[in-house]
């Protein structure tokens, strides 16, 4: 019997996918999470063959609970189960340590033979998305620039950017400015957006 941790902060998304995925003859939902920094804790309790992580939830992304999980439980497969097709995700997580990358608009029956082959050691991409993300232009912001950039987002002025993420008022305008650059935006806002419409944050 596969042992699956479930991570979704929507919980009638969450709901739904153990329900499904408890209904196949060889996999059983053994818990579930609704923020991403429970991941780690619900998998030392539990010790599931594989977690299906969403991408975007409370306290960590998915794919930085996929990192952790790749550092403190590497027994555990990791697989990205999500709504946000873009390359530049797939890149990052694939980085991180997943082995499984599917939307959840696939049928319930791909998504369990999905489970099945990532616990088996395979690594699984959405097809359109693996084509998508060999034509993607590479992620260009280090992880300076990434991380200053989204907690810009927010539209807080430099001094209490730098005060949250302890760096000093020219860093941050250093990577403010190196992040417009290299997005090809006029401001701070447009660079976020366009960073997160390309899965670069």
């Amino acid at each position: 019997m596969i042992r699956a941790l479930i991570a979704e902060d929507q919980a009638m998304m969450r709901g739904a996918l153990a329900l499904l995925l408890d209904m196949e003859h060889d996999i059983s939902v053994v818990a579930q999470v609704g923020r991403g920094d429970e991941v780690v804790a619900g998998v030392r309790e539990h010790r599931p063959d594989i977690a299906l992580l969403d991408i975007e939830m409370p306290g960590i992304s998915g794919i930085d609970a996929a990192a952790a999980l790749h550092t403190e439980a590497p027994e555990c497969a990791v697989m990205i189960v999500t709504t946000f097709a873009r390359a530049g995700y797939l890149r990052r997580a694939l980085d991180a340590g997943a082995r499984g990358f599917v939307v959840k608009d696939d049928p319930v029956e791909d998504l369990a033979q999905a489970v099945r082959k990532v616990v088996a050691g395979s690594t699984v991409i959405d097809p359109g998305l693996a084509e998508e993300a060999r034509l993607a232009p590479a992620n260009p912001l280090t992880d300076g620039e990434r991380r200053v950039l989204a907690a810009a987002a927010d539209g807080s002025p430099v001094n209490d950017l730098a005060a949250r993420l302890h760096l000093s008022d020219r860093t941050v305008r250093n990577y403010l400015s190196a992040a417009i650059g290299k997005t090809g935006s006029r401001t701070r806002a447009e660079a976020a957006i366009h960073a997160r419409d390309q899965g670069w944050l």
